[in-house]
């Protein structure tokens, strides 16, 4: 990720590390490209700033939301506040950086110093005419450092953009495949479009994108308009490439700078970059002369190649933060922490099994002055009665409130419990197990293991429930699958002894 906290501010350029930046105050977005909109999504509820090009790519690609999106005006010096109150504020200037539409270099001036943040950018030697830059000593500059290898040589985008047309125009009865990335390279295109005199195929996402840039009317959706089509860059491959030759003689063109290895031989890599080169930053760096450099790319120190043409003067200096400025970078630390500490995670809930009242707590509860009449508690305890249940239930068991169940499983043909007419059902006052069964809507069945709630609590309640003797609509209300219970029972293991000597000859 291409990004940095400025030291000591409460600026942000490409950086979207939240909780890294609770301080920060003023985000910046350099250009649309992946690798500086780490982080960056719909969901961003922060003020940022950026050009007009890229607030509409930006809301168009990752819908952030218009009210956080800040677009400012190339070349003009804004002012914007570090604090709350006003009191302190930096110029920010933009300077078109040449690189994919919308790119923006930024020039930071404040209590800090200067910084110019350069983001991705192709060197050109007028942007050091413009006023900001013309004769302005900058402390720090974060440099593009993307292509600084002296072994590289690149060249200018003309020279490039004059090989490609070379290539197609080496292969007039080829259709030209060009691999790119979703942003970036569309002057090349134009101008393939002018050279040729037709139109440039591409797919309705990237026209749609197109269309938002208001780019010249040269590109179409219909595969039938021409020969030149743009696809994404990692389409060109091999596999790919048989399939178009098999449809017509395709030749691919990979405009890139990187090293690309190629296995097929009809795909051409041209130098065709939008950073810029090695020699070119040699060039800006001597011009500028920064006291400090910090790169970009932060994985390739190339800071040697450019000790020669610094400032001599002293770049470090001791940077004295305005109250203002401490006062709220603290108070924004603060705040998020507080919130992070608010953020309670709730404990795993772990599933507790079905939980069953006791109707004879249901009756026992249930207000007779205002849910039935003495006349309607009668008819419903009669009927709790019938079906053959034992109407002398002690009442002991609504006192009892339900603990976690669970399901114990039996197999009727072993159970001596089990039998088709009729069910004992054992409930302790400790183990209130869960049910198997429901044959009506006021006859339960409950299968119970006798060693847990008979042996161990020795305080048994026996009741004979009704129940029907259809085993089939049982089972299937069961609440652990017939083919498991069957190896929950006791006689499971005795069945399976008797069948291993039944098949094995003596």
């Amino acid at each position: 990720m291409n990004g940095t906290l400025l030291p000591n501010t409460p600026i942000a350029v490409d950086f979207w590390q939240i909780r890294k930046c609770s301080h920060v105050r003023l985000f910046f977005l350099s250009h649309m490209h992946s690798d500086h909109t780490m982080g960056l999504s719909s969901t961003w509820k922060n003020p940022l700033y950026c050009s007009a090009v890229t607030a509409r790519i930006l809301k168009y690609k990752l819908q952030v939301k218009s009210k956080w999106v800040n677009p400012l005006e190339i070349g003009v010096c804004h002012s914007l506040p570090l604090d709350d109150c006003g009191v302190e504020t930096v110029a920010v200037t933009l300077i078109d950086a040449n690189h994919c539409p919308g790119s923006v270099m930024f020039l930071f001036e404040g209590y800090f110093g200067t910084v110019l943040y350069t983001g991705d950018f192709r060197y050109d030697p007028r942007m050091l005419a413009c006023s900001p830059l013309r004769n302005l000593k900058i402390d720090v500059l974060y440099l593009d450092n993307t292509n600084c290898d002296p072994e590289q040589r690149l060249p200018s985008r003309e020279e490039a953009t004059e090989q490609i047309k070379e290539l197609i125009k080496k292969h007039p009865c080829h259709d030209v495949v060009i691999g790119l990335y979703s942003i970036g390279k569309e002057s090349l295109l134009v101008d393939l479009a002018k050279t040729f005199r037709c139109w440039i195929v591409v797919s309705p996402q990237r026209l749609e994108l197109l269309t938002l840039l208001e780019l010249e009317d040269v590109f179409s959706v219909s595969s039938s308009d021409g020969r030149i089509r743009v696809v994404e860059q990692f389409e060109v491959k091999c596999s790919n490439m048989m399939n178009w030759n098999s449809i017509h003689p395709t030749i691919a063109i990979l405009p890139t700078s990187r090293k690309v290895k190629v296995w097929h031989k009809d795909i051409h890599v041209v130098p065709y970059s939008d950073h810029s080169s090695y020699d070119e930053l040699i060039e800006f760096v001597s011009r500028l002369k920064p006291s400090s450099i910090i790169p970009v790319v932060k994985r390739k120190q190339c800071i040697s190649h450019f000790q020669q043409y610094m400032s001599s003067q002293e770049a470090a200096r001791c940077i004295e933060i305005p109250d203002s400025v401490r006062s709220y970078m603290r108070s924004r630390k603060a705040s998020s922490k507080a919130n992070t500490l608010k953020l309670k995670v709730s404990p795993r809930q772990i599933p507790r099994g079905v939980e069953y009242e006791s109707i004879e707590t249901n009756l026992e509860c249930m207000d007779l002055n205002e849910t039935a009449n003495d006349s309607e508690m009668i008819q419903l305890k009669e009927d709790f009665n019938t079906d053959g249940c034992n109407s002398s239930l002690s009442c002991e068991t609504a006192s009892v409130p339900p603990t976690e169940s669970t399901a114990l499983g039996s197999d009727t043909n072993d159970n001596p419990f089990s039998s088709p007419t009729s069910t004992i059902c054992e409930v302790s006052k400790d183990v209130f197990e869960m049910p198997s069964a429901i044959s009506s809507p006021m006859n339960v069945t409950v299968i119970s293991d006798s060693s847990i709630s008979g042996e161990e609590t020795g305080q048994n309640i026996s009741l004979s429930l009704s129940v029907s003797s259809d085993r089939t609509r049982n089972d299937s209300l069961s609440l652990v699958p017939w083919k498991k219970r069957k190896k929950l029972d006791s006689g499971y293991f005795h069945r399976q002894v008797e069948r291993y000597f039944e098949r094995s000859p003596l």
